[in-house]
């Protein structure tokens, strides 16, 4: 069961991580340092490190046998690196499997010396919760990563970044980030990206 799900969810990964690649790649320089927390293989950060010539490493508390770049075990709550270690830090659709992300993201804006990038899911609008409890499920049921069902709306969002120490640089309220056919049911509003700023020391 776990196989057949990962295989139907590959073609969707790809279109996410193609679609990402763009959205989080203009906001880099090349050269920067970039730290993936919850990298999974470490696909997206390796194409992100290919495209704009970054240095990305990740972090994964169950590290994968084969990663795409260098990862390394960490406990899931410190993040095992110095303050303002790297330019970037990334969390993509990690923050909503988090028991306490206000912790994580408190993490993340101490190791970040010039930006933390956030993709996550958005509550709002008609049924929203149960289309992206669906669609996290099908995503991470093939991984046996397990899910909280969590995701706060635009206003939850603003609150933790500011409660962690970041402000807003750029943000998008709704990405078309999968095959046309499903952007209807689980893209859109349902999909958020932001760019934070760590508060000065």
């Amino acid at each position: 069961m776990k196989a057949l799900l990962r295989k139907l969810h590959a073609p969707v990964y790809a279109r996410r991580e193609s679609a990402l690649l763009r959205l989080i790649g203009d906001g880099l320089v090349p050269g920067e340092s970039l730290l993936d927390i919850g990298c999974g293989s470490g696909a997206l950060a390796g194409a992100l490190a290919m495209e704009y010539r970054l240095e990305a490493r990740g972090l994964e508390t169950r590290p994968r046998e084969q990663c795409v770049i260098p990862v390394d075990p960490y406990d899931g709550e410190i993040i095992p690196h110095d303050d303002n270690s790297f330019d970037n830090v990334l969390l993509a659709d990690v923050l909503h499997h988090e028991e306490h992300p206000l912790r994580l993201l408190q993490e993340a804006c101490r190791v970040a010396g010039r930006r933390v990038i956030v993709k996550d899911h958005k509550t709002g609008g008609i049924l929203a919760w149960p289309r992206i409890c669906l669609m996290d499920w099908a995503a991470n049921a093939g991984y046996g990563v397990r899910c909280l069902y969590r995701y706060p709306d635009l206003g939850g969002w603003h609150d933790l970044f500011s409660k962690s120490g970041l402000s807003v640089q750029e943000e998008h309220e709704a990405l078309n980030i999968y095959p046309s056919f499903l952007n209807a049911l689980f893209g859109r509003k349902l999909q958020y990206l932001a760019v934070l700023k760590p508060a000065a020391p």
